[in-house]
């Protein structure tokens, strides 16, 4: 437990020290919340039921999470792999999965900060308000997290050289930060772009947390369920292919 507190504080404070996670982690969605809110907070997104503070506020707290699977997590770990670092580490009483969960909890921890600040934001200056169980939505928030998480571990045990990895991520980042409804919301997306919003893992678990943020809790079940199935298939895929070098 020791060794992996230690190796668990070196790697939170190199995050908290990299201006790109700070940068889209934590301002981003902040600055995006604070803008939406001041045009249109108060009028209905679409035909949804769902102002634009409250659409936007469920769909910025996965920002974090986006920033943290997608790039901060494969990132660390392939550059480590490419540097030799993990390879010195071989010999050490060290294994993939201390690594692996080291840098999961230090990206988590970066994506609840983040989420942390932009509810004090929405609630103090914006008046948000949550008509569902925020237990319930948290939970949601937690198993979207861990789902997007398995993804980009797989990513960080797949890729080899930190060209593969740039190609995998971007492929992965971009289009969950754009076209999952994560900061535009998915409610104004037309017809087709709303078909693809919903089918990405992320915008399964947009619209999970916005069902659970309303209290709406008949159409969770079918969304619980994939993500669940993602983080169980992604975890295993990323224990399984993890290479030192």
């Amino acid at each position: 437990m020791k060794r992996f507190l230690k190796m668990y504080g070196v790697e939170q404070k190199l995050f908290f020290r990299t201006p790109d996670v700070i940068i889209f982690n934590l301002a981003m969605p902040l600055v995006a919340l604070i803008l939406i809110s001041m045009i249109a907070g108060e009028k209905e997104a679409a035909v949804s039921g769902l102002t634009y503070l409250q659409s936007s506020y469920v769909a910025l707290s996965t920002v974090g999470i986006c920033c943290s699977a997608f790039m901060s997590i494969p990132i660390s770990i392939v550059e480590y792999r490419s540097q030799g670092v993990l390879r010195r580490m071989y010999c050490s009483p060290c294994s993939p999965a201390r690594l692996l969960a080291c840098d999961t909890i230090a990206s988590g921890v970066m994506a609840v900060v983040s989420t942390i600040i932009l509810t004090v934001a929405a609630v103090v200056f914006f008046g948000y308000r949550m008509e569902g169980n925020f237990l319930l939505y948290m939970g949601g928030w937690m198993l979207t997290m861990l789902s997007m998480f398995s993804i980009g571990l797989m990513v960080a045990s797949v890729c080899r050289t930190t060209k593969s990895m740039n190609v995998a991520t971007s492929v992965l980042y971009f289009p969950m930060l754009l076209f999952s409804g994560a900061t535009i919301p998915a409610e104004i997306f037309p017809k087709g772009l709303r078909f693809l919003a919903d089918i990405m893992p992320l915008g399964v678990g947009i619209n999970l947390l916005k069902s659970l943020s309303r209290g709406y809790y008949e159409d969770i079940f079918s969304k619980v369920c994939v993500l669940a199935v993602i983080c169980v298939i992604c975890s295993g895929i990323s224990i399984k292919t993890f290479r030192w070098e």
